[in-house]
């Protein structure tokens, strides 16, 4: 891996932990700079603007998050279990602080404040991980292992907004412990009896 590289990398995953504790407006080149150890100029050479640095970072977190799915369908058929598998990702990534919120949910939370390209990768971020829900979820009501009360794709937005509802309470009580809350209610609802 080339300095380049390493330095853009860094730039990357220091935007991604400014974005969020506070959000697209929340931080400014000169913040990440200091944290990297680099001057603001060498941070617009990789990122010629705030915009561009952003959209490249979300356009990174969604193929990660592809990949993740993928890995995922790979090593766990059961659609209960890969949605299982989903809230205990961020479960863990909340206990231990490794991830505390979704980077694309702070940046919705600011959809109209964003540079239309960056709101673009956010929107499909959105899309996609509804659109792999939803397939999960209709594979689980055929399969007989989730109960479903309206169609998939609605129920894939449903347990979208409640994941990230659930993170949102989590960071207002300052207890990650809620998450795990609204999740054992969730998945209990959606766990068909048998």
């Amino acid at each position: 891996m080339s300095n380049l590289s390493t330095t853009s990398d860094q730039i990357l995953q220091s935007a991604q932990t400014l974005i969020v504790a506070g959000g697209y407006n929340g931080f400014s080149y000169a913040d990440i700079a200091a944290v990297v150890g680099i001057r603001k100029a060498s941070i617009h050479h990789h990122f010629p603007s705030k915009a561009d640095l952003v959209r490249t970072l979300v356009a990174r977190y969604r193929e990660d998050a592809a990949a993740g799915l993928a890995r995922l369908e790979q090593s766990v058929t059961d659609p209960l279990e890969q949605v299982r598998a989903y809230l205990a990702y961020w479960e863990a990534c909340l206990l231990d602080n490794t991830a505390p919120f979704c980077v694309c949910a702070m940046l919705a939370g600011e959809a109209q404040l964003l540079p239309e390209d960056v709101h673009r990768e956010v929107k499909a971020h959105f899309r996609s991980l509804s659109a792999w829900l939803a397939r999960v979820m209709e594979r689980g009501a055929k399969d007989g292992v989730l109960s479903l009360r309206s169609p998939p794709a609605v129920e894939a937005e449903a347990l979208l907004a409640t994941v990230h509802g659930a993170m949102l309470s989590a960071r207002a009580y300052g207890s990650p412990e809620i998450f795990s809350t609204v999740k054992d209610a969730l998945l209990q609802r959606l766990a068909r009896e048998n």
